[in-house]
């Protein structure tokens, strides 16, 4: 199963991640590693909820 993952600054610095295939799943992070991290993790909890 893939997704698509899509990344962006803020002008804060802060960076935003989200999984468009996933509603709901959009994390912020201090750096693009933390964004994503955070991403994976609340992905895997929403489609295990699914399931």
């Amino acid at each position: 199963m893939h997704f698509h993952i899509e990344s962006e600054q803020e002008d804060d610095g802060r960076w935003i991640v989200e999984v468009p295939e996933i509603p709901g799943v959009l994390t912020y992070g201090e750096n693009a590693e933390d964004a994503m991290a955070k991403a994976e993790v609340l992905a895997l909890r929403v489609l295990a909820e699914r399931i």
